[in-house]
């Protein structure tokens, strides 16, 4: 179970004028804007869900996947990812827990992705046997192929993503988190990845936090939305509740925009 109670988090920016004289000034003399993230964030996700976390840029949900993988620590507020505190007990917590960012690779850029893959066996130390079935299986389901002995640096954006999903779960994790998984994707590869993430919950019971800009993966996903704004959490109900507010057709850029505008996002 997720669980995030009270949780707030704000970023101090360094400020500075544009021009000579400013460098000059902030050289001497540092202003600071205080931002705030995240605003009372409390929610709760049981096993086995997949959750469509929603919002607008700067919203603050790439933030809340950051303090719930353990990357950042929250200002105040209680945090527990399956009973673990994240940043607390980060060597637990990242050995149950699988995290795919749309713009960051855990691929090494240069090597074959089958070497990535067994770095990663070694990382989290999963045992021969286990590895073996679990990247069978995986190769299976995502159609990776003759992709395993591929650079990760000549592989297309939809192909690097695939491998992507299938390096979170080469150790099997109870949770996990997609911030922008299909980012980019054509219109066969984000198919694939959403077929691949309903037959994961489905087979493993894996609870999935999917961060999106494409509604599309929330319509085909999703049975619960969490809707952000200003760091702030403002609606949290079923996608037929979320659909019926947008106009019935989740999936439209104009039907998304003015849920926004209902909310002053």
């Amino acid at each position: 179970m997720i669980e995030m109670r009270g949780v707030n988090k704000t970023y101090r920016v360094r400020r500075r004028e544009a021009g000579l004289g400013s460098a000059v000034k902030s050289l001497i003399s540092r202003q600071y804007d205080l931002i705030p993230a995240l605003r009372e964030m409390s929610f709760t996700i049981p096993d086995g869900q997949i959750v469509g976390y929603i919002g607008p840029n700067g919203a603050g949900k790439s933030t809340t996947v950051k303090i719930l993988s353990g990357i950042l620590r929250p200002d105040s507020g209680v945090c527990t990812v399956n009973g673990l505190v994240p940043w607390e007990d980060r060597k637990k917590h990242v050995a149950r827990l699988g995290v795919v960012f749309g713009q960051r690779s855990q691929l090494w850029w240069d090597v074959p992705v089958a070497d990535s893959m067994a770095l990663l066996r070694d990382i989290y130390r999963v045992p021969q046997a286990q590895y073996r079935r679990t990247l069978d299986r995986l190769t299976a389901l995502l159609d990776l192929g003759d992709l395993l002995r591929t650079p990760a640096r000549m592989l297309s954006l939809g192909q690097r993503m695939r491998c992507e999903i299938a390096a979170a779960l080469l150790h099997s994790p109870q949770v996990l988190f997609l911030d922008e998984p299909t980012i980019g994707l054509d219109a066969v590869s984000k198919l694939k990845v959403r077929q691949f993430i309903l037959e994961q919950n489905r087979l493993c019971g894996t609870t999935v936090v999917l961060t999106t800009h494409d509604m599309q993966d929330v319509d085909a996903l999703c049975s619960r939305v969490l809707l952000i704004g200003k760091g702030r959490l403002l609606l949290d109900g079923s996608t037929a509740q979320i659909r019926a507010m947008a106009g019935e057709n989740l999936s439209t850029e104009e039907s998304v925009a003015d849920l926004y505008r209902r909310f002053g996002l």
